[in-house]
């Protein structure tokens, strides 16, 4: 291990990692004549339902608009309840605002970033019409449990629209925009969860710049042509046909059959996606090994507790690498975190639990009521994981944790 500790000029935190195959997958489309949703979009589409064991996906221009775009699909709305952590990023539970449900946090289950599986049980109620799991760091939640659980609660279950009533029992939608990539008991995140939303955001894994998709199981009775066809309306404003269809020479007439949204991908960004998808083994690879590194380096010392990626079961995606500085607090924690900075260390907590955030406290969440939440937020860091990094400065990120912490 080194034991250099000079300051470097910058380990950032999760820089894009772009190459020229993206950039000439951007160049190509950008001369193409056609920069909007058309046929790279629906290539990246078929891409990822390939990559994820699905037979449809739909790319949108975020992971938030693919949770929302669901929720609505399904009819959620006013008088329902979703349930969702309280250990996540305000995307999780803000979606089910946006439709008028009401928002119902779960706390973390002691010493764990996972909900409290059997608080979430207990709060299950006629009213719950989904649950919405968070894959926090690429880990993927344990989906046999929620299963488990939300077809002991089918009797309880309201369905009020046809494709309620097709599931039969509360929706199980994975917030997945960390877990693209990952794998338990030998499935893909993606063909787990009835429906499962990826981020491809600018620090994500896998990046389009903004971006996500949507991936969903086949649902008995329902036609998965008919369910990708009611989210591509509602992408677009409600309108019967995409903007590539409408140019085709004389179909320019279209309806709107309802006053529907705006968040569809544009091929410029599916083009960097395509480029990335391409290169995706790899990325994932190089992960693994600098998550490998970090554990081998920090599994002796003493005050740290590091989240654990690979098991026999179950396959990370890698995003993010937390640890916990058992014992401490904030103060310890956001000092550290400075002077990790002052040496060139860019490093990050995820997450505030949602109710320390102002939005969550005007809409009466109280932290108090999540304290194991709370918890293992007061003394998290996220070290610096990416693809622009290499071993090496992981033993400089880690000698200079141990001198500070020290």
């Amino acid at each position: 291990m080194l034991t250099d500790t000079k300051i470097k000029t910058n380990i950032p935190f999760s820089p894009p990692d772009i190459t020229d195959v993206e950039i000439n997958n951007v160049v190509e489309v950008l001369k193409s004549g056609w920069i909007t949703t058309g046929p790279k979009t629906k290539e990246f589409e078929r891409k990822i339902a390939e990559y994820c064991n699905t037979n449809k996906s739909i790319c949108l221009n975020s992971a938030t608009a693919c949770m929302e775009m669901t929720l609505r699909l399904l009819g959620i709305g006013e008088g329902d309840e979703v349930i969702t952590s309280a250990y996540t990023y305000t995307a999780s539970a803000s979606v089910i605002h946006h439709v008028g449900a009401k928002i119902v946090l779960i706390d973390t289950a002691k010493d764990s970033y996972e909900m409290d599986y059997e608080k979430l049980e207990e709060a299950i109620t006629e009213r719950t019409k989904a649950i919405i799991p968070v894959d926090l760091a690429g880990i993927m939640c344990d989906y046999d449990k929620i299963f488990e659980i939300v077809n002991r609660k089918k009797d309880l279950f309201k369905a009020n629209s046809k494709l309620q009533e097709a599931i039969g029992r509360v929706v199980v939608i994975g917030d997945g925009a960390h877990s693209f990539g990952a794998s338990q008991k030998g499935k893909m995140s993606g063909e787990v969860a009835d429906f499962t939303s990826f981020s491809f955001h600018a620090v994500k894994n896998l990046t389009t710049a903004e971006g996500g998709a949507l991936t969903w199981k086949s649902i008995d009775g329902v036609d998965d042509e008919e369910i990708y066809k009611r989210l591509s309306t509602l992408s677009v404003h409600g309108q019967t046909k995409d903007a590539l269809a409408k140019m085709q020479i004389g179909a320019w007439e279209y309806d709107i059959v309802e006053p529907a949204y705006k968040c569809n991908m544009t091929d410029v960004m599916a083009a960097i996606g395509m480029g990335q998808l391409s290169r995706y083994e790899n990325l994932l690879d190089h992960r693994k090994a600098i998550i490998n590194r970090y554990d081998e380096l920090l599994k002796d010392v003493d005050g740290i507790e590091i989240l654990k990626h690979y098991t026999d079961e179950s396959v990370s995606s890698g995003h993010l690498y937390m640890i916990r500085l058992i014992g401490k607090d904030e103060v310890f924690r956001n000092n550290v975190i400075n002077k990790m900075g002052e040496v060139g260390i860019a490093t990050n907590v995820h997450y505030k639990p949602l109710p320390l955030l102002t939005a969550y406290k005007n809409l009466g969440f109280k932290i108090e009521d999540y304290p194991n939440a709370f918890d293992m937020y007061k003394n998290e860091i996220t070290l610096p994981l990416n693809t622009l990094i290499n071993l090496e400065d992981i033993d400089y990120v880690v000698n200079n944790l141990k001198k500070i912490i020290n």
